[in-house]
């Protein structure tokens, strides 16, 4: 009988493996990183919604304001485009670029699932019909799918809009997503709004390194998870050389970069309010070094998923703003008992949270009921 292998690299806990990847996600404490260099550090930022971005960024930046993130944006130098996951995130241009087709297998799979739909039609001659579309001028989901049924009538219509979204970089063009705007989602191609060419499919490599970077330490199944793609061994059996291991409390290896900071178990974590979405809680197969098992599913709602709050480095409640006339109302709801010196930490980070976000406003900030609401 052959003895259990045991494992020789070192073991973290939850708390160093907490420790390591809020530092890696800029939450341990404030960098003093420009907004496009923490949106490529982080490899993009969820942005299913439009808001996320910005309290992403507040939470992580020293001096953040929702204008730094806003003229980027305006400035195309950070677009909003479907990557990981097969989610709306905002990348810089470089890696709207570049990570899109390191994920394009994952839409390509996604659109199996309309093939019902799409009986009869010729997918590469839909992807030069629709880039021609919207390339000659943005287009909304229904305009594309409007216009690609002249070609294709008995084609269900929204498949055949999904399968331009599937087949093209599609960004969604400003003024949607900038700060204190409003403007439906119209699209055109990444290379047609950023006026660059395409890049061609990367090796994962690099992005293995930079997502170690952001999230490390991490296995396998963890980045698979991130980028919504499999087969990523190989990638990381080829970096083995140049990474360092551990083992988490299950056993399951991890990777890292050898010099990426792991600050000791007992590093303090100060509290930080992150939006619905935000990545650091997306991006691991194993969530648990930031969601306490207790807590599993407990932001989510349906569909809905709820802004949440961080205490000690882990998840301990959702949070909401109501607004009422210029006024804002923070209500903070944790999930466990907080001690009071923990009520006035998360207090003070919320008042810090509405002076970023909302200055100027007058705002009031209360412990209440937010999930069911």
């Amino acid at each position: 009988m052959t003895k259990a292998k045991t494992p020789t690299a070192p073991v973290l806990d939850l708390r160093a493996l907490s420790r390591a990847t809020l530092d890696r996600q800029l939450l341990l404490r404030r960098s003093a990183l420009p907004a496009h260099a923490a949106v490529e550090h982080l490899l993009g930022l969820q942005a299913q919604n439009v808001k996320p971005p910005y309290y992403a960024l507040a939470a992580r930046l020293d001096g953040f304001t929702p204008g730094a993130l806003s003229g980027l944006m305006a400035e195309r130098e950070v677009v909003r485009i479907v990557t990981m996951r097969s989610t709306i995130h905002t990348h810089t241009a470089a890696d709207a670029l570049t990570l899109r087709p390191l994920v394009q297998a994952a839409r390509d799979r996604e659109l199996g699932a309309f093939r019902k739909g799409l009986v009869g039609v010729d997918l590469d001659r839909l992807a030069v019909l629709a880039r021609e579309l919207v390339e000659a001028e943005p287009r909304t989901m229904k305009e594309l799918r409007e216009a690609l049924l002249v070609e294709w009538p008995d084609a269900d219509p929204q498949a055949l809009a999904i399968a331009a979204r599937c087949t093209l970089p599609l960004v969604q063009v400003t003024p949607r997503g900038l700060w204190g705007r409003s403007g439906q989602v119209a699209l055109t191609t990444a290379e047609h709004w950023l006026d660059r060419p395409a890049e061609p499919v990367p090796t994962p490599d690099a992005t293995v390194l930079r997502y170690l970077a952001a999230f490390g330490p991490a296995s396998v199944k963890d980045m698979q998870t991130w980028a919504g793609l499999t087969r990523l061994r190989e990638a990381f059996e080829r970096l083995r050389p140049r990474l360092a291991t551990f083992y988490d409390p299950n056993g399951v290896e991890l990777f890292d970069l050898p010099d990426a900071p792991r600050p000791a178990a007992d590093t303090p974590a100060p509290p930080r309010f992150l939006p619905e979405f935000d990545n650091l809680l997306l991006s691991h197969a194993d969530r648990t070094r930031v969601v306490p098992a207790e807590y599993w599913g407990r932001a989510w709602q349906g569909n809905v998923a709820h802004r949440t709050f961080l205490v000690d480095g882990f998840l301990a409640g959702v949070w909401k703003i109501e607004d009422a006339d210029g006024h804002h109302h923070l209500v903070i709801e944790p999930f466990g008992k907080l001690t009071k010196v923990e009520k006035d930490d998360v207090t003070a980070e919320g008042a810090r949270m509405l002076d970023t976000m909302h200055p100027g406003t007058s705002y009031d900030i209360r412990f209440g009921t937010v999930v069911g609401q």
